[in-house]
Formats: C-alpha cells, structure tokens, sequence
C-alpha cells in the first residue's frame, strides 16, 4: 500500500502525539489521511486547525485504519486496547510508543496474532526535528513495515533499531534523556544566579552555552572526552569546576539516576 493510501490512526494527541503527527506529514502522509482520537475537544481542535488531520471516536478510528500509532500513558494502556479489540483490523500495523509495555503485552491484549506490531521509544526533540527513537519488531512485521518506521521517525530525527530486551535501558537514555539536560541547565542558571547574574542575564548565558556546546558536539566530529581536553586548561578555571564535578563522583550520579529510570521502565511492563 503506497505510503498516500495509508489510513494512520493516531491515539492519544499529547505532545509525543503532535510530534508524531508532524512527522508523518513530513515524512508525506497526506493529512487527509490522518486522524485522531482525542477527547480532550480544546485540544482536538487545535490539532485540526494546525495540521489539517480529522478526530474521530476510538472505535470508528480503529475500524478504518491500517496503521495505528499507541500514544497513550502506560497506565491506561491496557483499557485503551481492551476498547480497541474488537474494532482492530487484521493485518493493521501497530506501533507503540508507551514506555515500558512490551510488544508480547500489546499482541496478548489484542488478542490476535494477525498484527503486526513495533514498541518505539521516542523523544520530545522530535518536535523540532531532532529527535532520538529506537524501535524493536516482532516477527510479524515486513520489510516494507519496518522500513516505514525507520523512514517516518527518521523524518524528524535519528532511529536505532534494538532487541526489545534493551529497551528499557533506550528509555534511561534517550526517552528520559532530555529531562536530564534540563535538569541540569536549571541547575547552571541557579548558580550563575548565586555568582550574581540577573536571572535573565544567567539564563541567556548558559542556554547559549549549552546550545553551542550540542552544535560543536554534533558537527565538529571529536569525541565528547576531545571536546572537554580542549576546553581544559591544567589547573585553570575549567579544571577547577571539573574537579568539583568529580569530587561528587558526577558519573556516579548520572548512572543511578539512569538505573532508577530503567527499573522504573521494567515496573510500568
């Protein structure tokens, strides 16, 4: 089925939804092609206004639908498939995006074997084209399928493919990833603020940095560790701040919060 004929379903319009939505477009699913279901009405007219795509009820949007994106919270996973039984059709592919929930969880729920179905761990910078996602498949879905996934998830950022047994580890990195940054950023401009900046001066300063920092990181080709020697002067005042960094064994920190996140991520299974 060309990639225009497609009838994409879209379930649960949040901001990974929205993203997701941009992405097919970009990718070149027409928007007449898309449709949501969203019952949140405020948020279901925005959507149509800003990308032309329809919203309908669950169930009729199941029933029509070849491919059907899962954008639900995983708590309400369950319930969402168990409304969907009966409406989904054989052969429609099904990608998930919901942390945690495992493709045998999906294909058990559905009750069907008759689906094919990817789990996708995805992230926020998607909406601005720069996204990290990395995807599993069972052993139901094609060629084509996967080259899809690949292609539409490529459309605005970077895919991995990865054993599903890795995917909670992908959701520590990268899933969970960005809010770690901003943690951090949060943490800069709080201490700049502490050194005596304004708080407007403090945060162009270290978004600035930490933007330009990412650039050179992404286009100059070193590595993060060349990248840091360069800025490291012996003893200076990047030494100094390195040092402090270490001393509270940064490495260890990140690694803990990461493994909170991963055991969290097998919990939500």
């Amino acid at each position: 089925m060309a990639n225009s004929e497609k009838q994409v379903a879209v379930i649960g319009a949040g901001v990974m939804g929205e993203a997701l939505i941009s992405a097919l477009i970009t990718y070149g699913i027409s928007p007449s092609a898309i449709t949501i279901s969203e019952k949140r009405e405020e948020r279901a007219l925005e959507l149509i206004q800003r990308y032309k795509v329809a919203n309908s009820s669950l169930s009729a949007n199941v029933a029509k639908c070849d491919l059907m994106l899962l954008v639900v919270k995983p708590q309400d996973m369950a319930d969402v498939l168990a409304e969907i039984k009966a409406d989904i059709r054989p052969g429609c592919l099904v990608i998930s995006f919901v942390a945690g929930k495992k493709i045998r969880f999906i294909a058990d729920l559905i009750g069907t074997s008759a689906n094919p179905v990817i789990r996708v761990m995805p992230n926020t910078p998607a909406l601005v084209g720069a996204g990290m996602s990395a995807i599993s498949c069972c052993g139901l879905v094609t060629a084509e399928e996967r080259e899809f996934a690949l292609g539409f998830l490529g459309a605005v950022g970077k895919v991995i493919e990865v054993d599903e047994d890795l995917q909670d580890a992908v959701t520590a990195t990268s899933g969970s990833g960005p809010a770690y940054f901003f943690r951090f950023v949060e943490a800069m401009i709080d201490g700049a603020i502490a050194l005596g900046l304004s708080q407007a001066d403090a945060t162009t300063l270290t978004i600035q940095t930490i933007v330009g920092a990412a650039k050179l990181l992404d286009q100059s080709g070193d590595t993060p560790t060349t990248l840091r020697e360069k800025v490291t002067s012996p003893n200076g005042t990047t030494f100094a701040a390195l040092n402090s960094f270490n001393d509270s064994d940064i490495s260890g920190v990140v690694a803990k919060a990461m493994k909170a996140a991963r055991d969290r991520s097998q919990e939500l299974a």
